[in-house]
């Protein structure tokens, strides 16, 4: 019996695929403490059930590993847990920046083979951002940057924020672009009616409002030449692509390429320059939509930890009507090519 179980166990190694996944969420205990201020809270005063968050959050070590290891993810890729320092005064930008990269720096030096970095940058000081995604690209081999969504209210398609797509793409790493609150006056406008308090917050953060606002955050730096000024800049985008995929046809006929004044059609963009990861979205349907409409080599995995459990992730790929060579792209080999791994 004893043999049976260690031949299955080891047929289950030989077969298991490698998984990197790419929206893992981290925190530093100075960066919670920043944002209980800034909302006029304590920590303690966190939602029933946060304070477990914020513990995962803040492990970067063994809890994490273990963690890891109990689901079958093999490397996780950190980025700061949003909204992340992008409507922060720049002063404290820079700070909370440096300090969130030389933490998780030094936990990817303690665990080299299973986890790695996105950089954190002061997005309101774009020069100081540019020099930090450098410095952390090639003194702690980071695989690119996290930026969440717009800056107080200013999008990456003003030519303010330049110097941080020009450095992305000189140094041949990818941009994250993971939500955020709509501006304050959006949600006043759009996401406030004849409902709860309650029920305007959640629309206008996960049920819909965090998935618009990052599809139009790439449609504008579409359609305002970030690509055609940068080419071979690369971003990648969750939630099975904020509803792009299953928009891309219809916006194209409705901006077509003699409109836009671009090199290409707006799917041109989406299929060369943008990538796409689950980030708990673990739907068939939605998934189906996005491999045929954007096509298996630009899907990546990803679990939303510590917010969805990793163990769901694991099996919604696993179930995936696709082929193992198909899973094996998505699952590490696509993440592999764009994040020289």
């Amino acid at each position: 019996m004893n043999n049976e179980s260690n031949d299955l166990k080891q047929f289950k190694n030989q077969n298991k695929i490698r998984t990197i996944a790419l929206e893992e969420t981290y925190a530093t205990p100075k960066f919670m403490q920043a944002q209980a201020e800034m909302m006029k809270s304590e920590p303690s005063e966190a939602p029933e059930g946060f304070a477990q968050i914020i513990k995962q959050l803040i492990d970067v070590d063994k809890g994490r590993i273990d963690a890891m290891d109990q689901a079958g993810i093999d490397v996780q890729v950190l980025s700061l847990f949003s909204p992340g320092v992008e409507q922060m005064e720049p002063s404290m930008a820079v700070e909370m920046s440096k300090d969130a990269n030389d933490y998780i720096a030094g936990a990817i030096k303690r665990n080299p083979t299973r986890l790695a970095g996105f950089a954190t940058l002061p997005t309101a000081v774009p020069d100081m951002a540019s020099d930090e995604l450098e410095r952390m690209v090639k003194e702690h081999d980071f695989k690119g940057a996290i930026i969440n969504g717009h800056t107080n209210g200013r999008y990456l398609d003003d030519e303010f924020f330049w110097p941080i797509l020009e450095s992305a793409e000189k140094l041949k790493v990818p941009i994250y672009l993971h939500p955020t609150l709509p501006p304050k006056s959006v949600i006043e406008a759009s996401y406030t009616g004849n409902f709860s308090q309650e029920v305007s917050t959640i629309l206008a953060r996960n049920a819909w409002g965090w998935h618009l606002e990052t599809a139009l955050h790439i449609l504008r730096i579409i359609l305002g030449g970030v690509f055609d000024q940068y080419p071979d800049l690369q971003f990648i985008i969750g939630h099975m692509g904020e509803g792009l995929p299953f928009m891309q046809q219809r916006i194209d006929d409705s901006l077509p390429q003699e409109t836009i004044d671009l090199e290409h059609p707006v799917s041109t963009y989406l299929q060369k320059n943008v990538n796409y990861t689950f980030s708990g979205l673990n739907y068939n349907q939605t998934f189906l939509n996005l491999f045929l409409e954007m096509g298996v080599d630009r899907i990546m995995f990803s679990t939303d930890y510590p917010f969805i459990p990793m163990e769901d992730t694991m099996k919604f790929l696993d179930q995936l009507p696709i082929s193992k060579e198909d899973k094996e792209k998505i699952a590490h080999g696509n993440a592999e090519r764009l994040l020289h791994m």
